[in-house]
């Protein structure tokens, strides 16, 4: 006979599913990149078969409800814009490429060009802000570049921003030892306030 018990640990079980599907859709949504199934299980905690279970109902509902996709390639994972939506974000693209650059971009640059190599982490903890779409708009313009430096994901100048500039190496940059110091002391404040907050959650 089919007990009430049964059902609210199926119920309990499905809403944990869920949740983590949501977890794994935000992460991604964030990251803006690929993330390996790797860096799931570490983040999220959970066994692989979980995850991946997750990642399939997840790339099953975007396929029904939403403009996005779930794109998986030796078990890396990334959520990117439907295909069909590809004349649209063409169109995006030009406006992006071919106008001029906003003050947050400006602000991006910079920091890529004095700080880099930088992490899209180290460099949103700096900003306060998500970086993905600002980014994205300097990659297009060959502006900057994305590298795999010993398993880290980075971005740094291009060797056109460069000539662009009229420099040879990061320490002609104009008060480059000034400014990379006021950046490392503003990475540096991030770090005591997160680690003040840790504290007095842990109280």
């Amino acid at each position: 006979m089919f007990k009430a018990t049964d059902k609210k640990d199926t119920d309990d079980k499905e809403n944990s599913n869920l949740v983590l599907e949501q977890e794994i859709e935000s992460l991604l949504f964030y990251k803006g990149e690929e993330v390996s199934l790797a860096v799931l299980k570490k983040t999220l905690e959970k066994k692989e078969s979980d995850i991946k279970e997750a990642l399939k109902n997840l790339k099953e509902r975007l396929s029904t409800t939403s403009s996005l996709v779930l794109l998986e390639n030796e078990d890396k994972y990334l959520l990117t814009v439907n295909p069909k939506y590809s004349e649209l974000i063409n169109k995006v693209k030009n406006e992006e490429q071919f106008g001029e650059l906003s003050p947050s971009t400006l602000e991006t640059l910079a920091i890529v060009l004095y700080k880099g190599p930088i992490s899209k982490i180290e460099l949103d903890e700096i900003r306060g802000v998500n970086s993905s779409y600002i980014l994205r708009n300097l990659l297009i313009r060959g502006l900057v570049e994305r590298k795999n430096i010993n398993g880290k994901m980075v971005y740094t100048k291009t060797l056109d921003l460069m000539r662009y500039l009229g420099i040879t190496n990061q320490e002609e940059l104009p008060a480059f030892a000034e400014v990379l110091e006021k950046l490392d002391q503003i990475d540096k404040d991030d770090g005591e306030n997160l680690d003040i907050k840790k504290e007095e959650n842990e109280q």
